[in-house]
């Protein structure tokens, strides 16, 4: 099954890689490259800009741990320089006090004073002058050596505290100078926000004002109609224009409709008049 699977996968990619060097032929591999790489940049730009910051700042904090280890190194080296500046100070004392006493004794040598540094009033033959006086510029011989070797040993560690200083100086710097323009791309970020916010503002403001307007006109609109028509029913008259018939009384309708509101009346002021 597995075998199948992956004999299956192979043949793929084969017929895939194939297709492509048909469709493009040499320049096959470019293409892929190319659009590999704006594959890659298009996920890139969908990250989000703080998300960015925030990976940047960890990254700066990562920073930390080679910033003390440098420390670190600055500071054994510093003490290692002062430690051996303390013993190439006391090995040339020595040397020069190993220095004076085989002078005494080479002086000692062309005098016939034959006495040892530190002896006293001993005195010793002109042979064991000399092997003390080999003996002890030997020891210097050797000495020297040594102190050779720690003082190239010191020059190499004020090398090394130059190099871990500038180093440590460097990276400080540097750590300052990205946290700075991490700094001004955040404040620059939350301005945009803001501006875009404000934007937003005053989209609604906007749209509201429209209502607001739409509302109004309404309002104007069904006042105007209420006027009109109020107006009509003042200015229009209320007369219906009748066409009256030429053989038609009138007078005889009106006083057989009306005949028993109007007859009394009548009578009342006929008997006035009597």
């Amino acid at each position: 099954m597995a075998c199948s699977l992956i004999k299956k996968s192979v043949i793929g990619a084969a017929l895939g890689a194939g297709a492509l060097f048909l469709v493009f032929g040499a320049h096959a591999p470019s293409y892929v490259k190319t659009a590999f790489r704006k594959v890659r940049n298009d996920a890139r730009d969908l990250v989000p800009l703080p998300f960015d910051i925030e990976r940047a700042r960890q990254e700066i904090a990562d920073l930390e741990p080679a910033i003390r280890d440098n420390i670190e190194r600055l500071a054994r080296a510093e003490v290692d320089v002062e430690h051996l500046d303390g013993e190439i100070a006391a090995i040339r004392k020595n040397m020069d006090a190993d220095k004076q006493a085989m002078l005494t004794l080479r002086e000692g040598l062309k005098t016939g004073e034959y006495r040892l540094a530190g002896h006293g009033r001993v005195a010793y033959t002109e042979d064991e002058i000399k092997d003390d006086l080999a003996r002890r510029y030997d020891s210097y011989g050797n000495v020297k050596k040594i102190l050779e070797a720690k003082e190239s040993t010191y020059k190499a560690k004020q090398s090394e505290v130059v190099a871990f200083r500038k180093q440590l100086d460097t990276m400080m710097a540097q750590k300052k100078t990205l946290t700075t323009k991490l700094d001004e791309i955040e404040a620059r970020l939350r301005q945009i926000e803001a501006a875009e916010a404000s934007k937003d503002v005053q989209l609604d403001g906007s749209a509201l004002a429209h209502a607001k307007q739409t509302v109004g006109d309404l309002e104007r609109k069904l006042e105007v109609m209420t006027r009109k028509a109020e107006m009509e029913g003042r200015y229009a008259g209320n007369d219906v224009p009748v066409e009256v018939a030429p053989n038609r009384d009138v007078i005889q309708e009106i006083d057989a409709e009306f005949a028993t509101e109007t007859t009394p009346a009548v009578e009342k002021t006929a008997g006035k008049s009597l």
